[in-house]
């Protein structure tokens, strides 16, 4: 198991955190009536393939309010890696969970099993593409006989990159604030999370264990930052995580400007010996910003429109200078420079 899939079996471990991805991932589930009150861990007791146990699952009972003693189980699988096979891994996890409940619960040729909610939580970069449906890796044409005889499993597939930025900040629980701290990569976009992580556990201090746990998300979302290719190095908690990151905005800004200055210089001089006027240096500071600037900006968005350019090329450097804080802000390239000319 991954360091990674750790943090996620015990962030997942915890209750709260499972009722968060079902209420705000899973609504359908919501339908048969959870009781999230009884809701009881499983201990799983069979083995993966090469008969390692199964450690990196987390396997939930959930009630429902009907009073039956129909339960839905709750398998949730951790991946950061695309498995085209997973709905055939699934179809096996699910099978030993059967067994395991036909073994413990001494279930007569009468009774019925519960259902299952397979999960697979997916936390990688690449879009995940492999099928959902066990159908859909079985080769057999649609109209084939043979399908009565085959088995049957859907997962459910929550990746966490194919919610957008502003859906993940809609949604109040700390699932969500997981998920956007997973794929955050600017930051003062980790400074505000942190602000938010912090809030939420000053008005829950019963949750010390998820506040640990979130100190390691944390540390992990501003280890993956890189500042001018230097890695970050991470304090022991989320208030030292945050000043460090603060001491680093500082930072780029005045080095952003110092290197404006340095790549200014040399025109500077030149054209106000030219022209002996004291303005050709600060004229040649300027346009050093404003080239650094354009390609900051074209590293992160890529090429550039005309329009952006020329408003960059022809601003003066204070109006530069806010555009570069800007920058570090993680905004969208119309809310760093927008082109409404009345802003």
């Amino acid at each position: 198991m991954t360091d990674s899939d750790s943090l996620y079996h015990r962030l997942f471990s915890h209750p709260l955190m499972v009722e968060g991805l079902i209420r705000e991932f899973v609504p359908d589930a919501m339908a048969v009536g959870i009781d999230f009150t009884r809701m009881e861990r499983v201990n799983a007791k069979f083995h993966g393939r090469r008969g390692k146990r199964r450690d990196g699952d987390v396997i939930w009972r959930l009630p429902t309010h009907d009073g039956s003693d129909i339960y839905l189980y709750i398998l949730l699988e951790f991946q950061s890696t695309i498995d085209r096979w997973m709905a055939v891994r699934m179809l096996v996890y699910v099978g030993l969970l059967w067994q395991q409940i036909i073994k413990e619960q001494k279930r007569s040729r009468h009774d019925r099993l519960p259902p299952v909610l397979s999960i697979v939580l997916y936390n990688g970069d690449r879009p995940w593409n492999a099928p959902t449906e066990l159908t859909d890796l079985i080769a057999l044409p649609t109209d084939s006989t043979l399908w009565r005889w085959q088995p049957r499993l859907r997962y459910h597939l929550l990746d966490e990159g194919a919610f957008s930025r502003e859906d993940l900040a809609r949604r109040e629980s700390l699932t969500a604030l997981l998920f956007r701290l997973e794929h955050c990569h600017e930051t003062t976009e980790l400074m505000g999370l942190i602000d938010q992580a912090t809030l939420w556990f000053r008005h829950h201090p019963d949750y010390e264990t998820l506040r640990t746990l979130f100190t390691e998300i944390v540390q992990q979302a501003a280890q993956g930052l890189r500042d001018q290719g230097a890695t970050l190095a991470i304090p022991e908690n989320i208030g030292g995580v945050k000043t460090m990151l603060q001491t680093r905005v500082q930072e780029w800004v005045e080095r952003w400007k110092a290197e404006a200055r340095a790549e200014g210089l040399a025109e500077g001089k030149a054209e106000g010996k030219a022209e002996g006027k004291a303005e050709g240096k600060a004229e040649g500071e300027t346009e050093g910003k404003a080239n650094i600037l354009l390609r900051q900006l074209r590293r992160r968005f890529g090429p550039l429109s005309s329009e952006i350019e020329h408003r960059i090329r022809t601003a003066q450097s204070d109006q530069l200078e806010e555009w570069a804080e800007r920058l570090v802000d993680g905004i969208p390239l119309n809310e760093i420079i927008p082109l409404d000319r009345t802003h």
